[in-house]
C-alpha cells in the first residue's frame, strides 16, 4: 500500500478516527467493502462533509461514486493512531473499576496491552487479575521502565486521583487516561484524557429531552471535499 504524506491532524478529528475505525472493523466483518462518506457519516452520527475532512488529513479521499476501500481506510487510521505496534499500559487502582479494566479482553485486539496494575491496599498487592499480579504502587517506576509503559490509566477514587497522576508523572508516563471524576494537574508535557461517566449521561439526557419535545439536535457543520 502506498502511504501518503502525513500532516498534523486537529484535536476534534483525532477524537473521531477510533470511531470510524470501530464502524470500519463491524462493516469489514459483515463482509462489506466498500463505504461512502454519506454510510459512514450516518452510522457515526456525523455529517459527510466532516468524515470527508476527517479523512483527507489521512490523505484519503475516496473515490467519487465508490467511496472508500474499508481495508485500506482500516490501514490508514490504524497507522494514524499508532495502532500497528501494541502499547502497554499500566493501571493504577485495583478496585471494582481496575479489576474490570485488567479483565477486559477487549484491549489486546485494539493494540493495547495490560503491563501492571498497581494498588496501595497491602490486601490486594499480590493477588492476580487479568493474568496480571497486582504490585505496590511504589514499584510504578520500575514497571514503567522495565516495561516500557508510556500509557497510564487512573481507576482511583476521585480522592486519591491526584496522588495517582504524581506516581505516574514520576515514573516518566506521557498519557494518562482519568477515570476519576475530578480534574488532574499534570505538567504541560503530558496528555490527560477524562473519561467523565456523569458527563455523557448528561449529554444523552439533553439529546432524551429533545427527543420528548419533538424537536432534533442541530448537527454539526463542516466544510468538506466531495468524494
Amino acid at each position: 500500500m502506498t502511504d501518503f504524506p502525513r500532516r498534523r491532524i486537529p484535536e476534534a478529528a483525532v477524537a473521531r478516527l477510533p470511531m470510524y475505525l470501530r464502524i470500519l472493523t463491524e462493516l469489514s466483518a459483515e463482509g462489506t467493502q466498500q463505504v461512502s462518506s454519506d454510510q459512514l457519516a450516518q452510522l457515526a452520527g456525523v455529517n459527510a462533509a466532516k468524515v470527508r475532512k476527517d479523512l483527507s488529513y489521512l490523505g484519503s479521499y475516496g473515490t467519487r461514486g465508490v467511496g472508500y476501500d474499508i481495508e485500506y481506510l482500516t490501514y490508514q487510521i490504524q497507522r494514524e493512531l499508532g495502532l500497528n505496534q501494541s502499547w502497554p499500559v499500566v493501571i493504577v487502582g485495583a478496585g471494582n473499576l481496575g479489576q474490570a479494566l485488567a479483565n477486559y479482553g477487549g484491549l489486546g485486539g485494539r493494540g493495547f496491552n495490560v503491563a501492571g496494575v498497581v494498588d496501595v491496599d497491602p490486601s490486594k498487592v499480590g493477588s492476580v487479575i487479568g493474568g496480571v499480579r497486582i504490585r505496590h504502587i511504589d514499584d510504578l517506576a520500575n514497571i514503567a521502565q522495565s516495561k516500557s509503559v508510556s500509557i497510564g490509566v487512573i481507576a482511583t477514587p476521585a480522592t486519591h486521583a491526584q496522588e495517582a497522576a504524581d506516581h505516574l508523572v514520576r515514573a516518566g508516563i506521557g498519557s494518562i487516561l482519568n477515570f476519576a471524576p475530578v480534574v488532574i494537574s499534570v505538567p504541560r508535557h503530558v496528555r490527560v484524557r477524562k473519561v467523565d461517566l456523569a458527563l455523557e449521561l448528561q449529554i444523552l439526557s439533553y439529546y432524551e429531552q429533545m427527543r420528548s419535545k419533538g424537536l432534533r439536535a442541530v448537527p454539526d457543520v463542516a466544510d468538506g471535499q466531495t468524494a
